[in-house]
């Protein structure tokens, strides 16, 4: 792994026993960013999609046809970002149904009818592919070659096991100067480090506006539970981050989600393993 950089953040700030279970939440990531000469290519941004022969290009019915947003190529990806279910090899492609057809429609977690809007397609590997060009009426997004560096992944503060690791049986987390002392620095010394929010494959996401895990969580429970309650705690601790794409990381690329936010896709473990990729779940934070 590149970076622990988690590990020390924990080892400078943290008491032992604190420490210790703070970094068993810890998870390995891959980092993307773009290829420089002579680097493995493992994804991509933009560009055409390569479809199954005989599969049409990607629709929201009643909507229109989505955007294509990335590709990924599993089999190269180095192997000690990734969870044990991440499948080891075909190919990713990530569909959104971007505004570019009808900028008044959006797609949100909160609204199961929008869900088609966010398709994940899984493409075997070995399977006849063809190059599919965008619709007419969409532009397709410039192609920008991305790598994958292994970094460490941390828990936002506000997900339950978190809470649970650095201040026991609690469903909030205190008023900042009701904090204890001996996590202040930790907390600060966190906010400083989790400021790049970029491309990622796997691991814990990097939110601009609270954890995502909620966002997915609070939909698939209906609304029904308020923040802190059990049952939203137990369905956010359900779900893992797939990949997250970040606007304008690549400025070639030209992607801006929203005003200049993030898209997330999460996925429930056992579906990851299952390559039930329809069961996937996108949101939107900016």
């Amino acid at each position: 792994m590149t970076d622990q950089q988690y590990s020390r953040l924990a080892a400078e700030h943290l008491p032992g026993d604190l420490a210790q279970r703070w970094t068993a939440l810890l998870r390995p990531c891959l980092r993307l960013r773009r290829a420089v000469d002579g680097e493995l290519i493992v994804a991509a941004l933009g560009g055409n999609p390569e479809l199954p022969a005989g599969v049409g290009w990607p629709q929201w019915p009643g909507h229109g046809p989505l955007s294509f947003v990335a590709s990924v190529r599993c089999a190269a990806l180095p192997r000690e970002g990734l969870a044990e279910q991440f499948p080891q090899e075909g190919t990713l492609l990530f569909f959104l149904f971007d505004g570019q057809v009808d900028e008044d429609v959006i797609v949100s977690a909160d609204d199961p009818e929008t869900w088609a809007g966010a398709q994940v397609v899984y493409v075997p590997e070995d399977t006849p592919v063809l190059p599919a060009e965008a619709p007419p009426e969409l532009e397709a997004f410039a192609r920008v070659e991305l790598t994958a560096d292994t970094e460490q992944s941390a828990p936002d503060l506000w997900l339950p096991q978190a809470r649970q690791a650095l201040l026991g049986d609690t469903r909030h987390w205190p008023h900042p100067r009701e904090i204890p002392a001996e996590l202040k620095p930790f907390v600060r010394a966190f906010g400083r480090l989790r400021t790049r929010i970029g491309h990622q494959i796997g691991g814990h996401a990097v939110p601009v506006q609270g954890p995502v895990e909620y966002d997915i969580a609070n939909a698939a429970l209906g609304g029904l539970h308020a923040w802190g309650e059990q049952p939203l705690d137990q369905e956010a601790e359900r779900w893992v981050v797939l990949a997250q794409f970040a606007s304008n990381s690549d400025s070639d690329a030209k992607m801006a989600w929203g005003d200049g936010g993030t898209l997330y896709w999460l996925i429930r473990p056992q579906d990851l393993a299952a390559l039930r990729f329809d069961q996937a779940r996108l949101t939107v934070q900016g």
